[in-house]
């Protein structure tokens, strides 16, 4: 162990002496993945990586994301700030150019003497990753080729020539969406086993890269900032055979949703996702809905192996005491509820992310709170916990205080947004409500009765005084 953390209590406030030299940071961040872990309470899939990272440290039972797409969101928390801020409302803005001068975390983290180092999808991809400003190393992997993928493609080959002539492009794009489910992108989903190994998948690569790092001490002498990006379960939903028979499709579990449901709640509050994975609003495809849950639960157990062999490298380098650990998704995803697949809405399944963090001295273990957090909060909180100076502006707020004490209370409300057109949605989450305002109308659920938000409460004369309060919230949140 290379430096032990004392914390005490001073002056009514929580501080911290090092003996030797700041704590390292891993910070792990999933793609796509809602609470379908049982660190999150979820009964009927398999994680125990997250479970092991969970009774060494806190789950936040009640985390939410700022924006529900990888952009974004990304943006956001890597900035510690609100994506009405950051400027960046779609996939394709850089902070860069909408808020020049911003200091991304890892970016602080660099000028402050750690060593960072960056695997698989941190920023949002490769155009908005700031490079050297923000990293020691970076690197990006991608899938091996699929076997069923290489024999189509020698058979087209064999007909046309090489898929690399400009000619052929474009051709064998089209083609390769027809060859089988495995090989589909992303428009029309792609899902099943993939054929290959998990060391031969992008993440398998990732969590070898991480590992190597770590037990290569490729940090060195410096305390050491690893972001690995975790790029599953993001479409296409592929993983090896043997995650998928952990889940046959007959005994996975799921709440049909209320036909009617959009006769009640605003027609911008839904997106239309669902038709490229091939289902029809207000209608029940059991059958494909089961193959995409098997699809999407196997990805998730492949990716918790691959984080657990991450954690293995924190074992036998005895850095677990040294390691502030951080494990989070970008945002939570639709699996059918509400007839919805894929993301960009504000219900709390698309919203809500899991959250673990492991602060040794400071977190206990296997403890859980049920403050409102958000991923804005991560910036400051890693920056606190490590003496790190930030940006005058950030807008999170630490969660140094939820950590010490499980009890400790959390924000007043979580704020979310997504774009319509020109326009927004936004949406606060409070302890026992969730209220959104859209273009053309209001959602109000009582989340303490209705979890599941069936009954949209915004045209209910008898809680006319409740939609008053939130209507006052939200634009005092927004302008906050």
């Amino acid at each position: 162990m290379r430096f032990g953390y004392i914390w005490v209590m001073l002056l009514g406030g929580l501080m911290a002496t090092a003996s030797a030299a700041k704590p390292n940071v891993l910070f792990i961040v999933c793609d796509d993945l809602n609470i379908h872990v049982s660190s999150s309470g979820y009964p009927d899939i398999r994680t125990p990586n997250f479970d092991r990272l969970a009774d060494r440290g806190m789950t936040f039972d009640r985390a939410y994301c700022q924006y529900p797409v990888c952009g974004p969101s990304r943006a956001s928390f890597l900035h510690g700030l609100y994506p009405e801020v950051t400027g960046v409302l779609d996939n394709t803005s850089d902070i860069r150019q909408t808020r020049p001068g911003s200091v991304s975390m890892p970016q602080a983290f660099k000028d402050q003497g750690y060593w960072t180092a960056s695997i698989g999808k941190i920023f949002h991809n490769a155009k908005a990753d700031p490079g050297a400003v923000a990293w020691n190393e970076v690197e990006r992997f991608r899938n091996d080729e699929l076997p069923i993928e290489r024999s189509a493609r020698e058979t087209f080959e064999a007909e046309h020539g090489s898929i690399t002539s400009r000619k052929n492009r474009k051709p064998w794009k089209a083609h390769l969406q027809s060859v089988a489910k495995q090989t589909r992108g992303q428009q029309t989903p792609g899902y099943g086993p993939s054929g290959l190994t998990d060391d031969q998948h992008a993440d398998g690569k990732n969590a070898r890269q991480a590992t190597a790092w770590l037990d290569d001490r490729a940090y060195g002498d410096k305390s050491f900032f690893l972001a690995v990006g975790i790029h599953k379960p993001h479409v296409p939903f592929l993983a090896p055979e043997s995650y998928f028979d952990l889940y046959p499709r007959e005994e996975l579990n799921y709440v049909k949703s209320p036909v009617n449901f959009w006769d009640q709640a605003p027609q911008t509050a839904m997106v239309k996702r669902y038709e490229g994975f091939g289902f029809e609003m207000g209608v029940e495809n059991d059958k494909l809905r089961r193959e995409y849950m098997q699809a999407y639960h196997a990805c998730i157990s492949f990716i918790d192996a691959q984080i657990g062999r991450i954690f293995d490298s924190l074992e036998r380098n005895d850095l677990w005491d040294d390691t502030i650990v951080v494990l989070v998704s970008d945002h939570g995803y639709q699996l059918g509820e509400h007839f919805l697949w894929g993301k960009v809405t504000l219900f709390e399944t698309c919203a809500r992310v899991p959250m673990v963090i492991h602060a040794p001295g400071v977190s206990g273990a296997a403890e859980r709170s049920q403050a409102l957090v958000e991923l804005v909060d991560i910036y400051p909180t890693l920056a606190e916990l490590c003496g790190i100076k930030t940006p005058t502006d950030l807008q999170g707020r630490s969660l140094v205080s939820n950590l010490g004490d499980v009890d400790a209370a959390g924000k007043p409300a979580a704020y979310s947004v997504v774009t319509r057109g020109d326009r927004l949605g936004k949406g606060i989450r409070t302890q026992d409500w969730r209220y959104a305002l859209w273009p053309d109308g209001e959602e109000l659920y009582h989340l303490k009765v209705d979890p599941l938000e069936h009954v949209n409460l915004a045209n209910y004369p008898d809680h006319q005084k409740v939609l008053a309060e939130m209507r006052e919230r939200l634009p005092q949140f927004a302008r906050d």
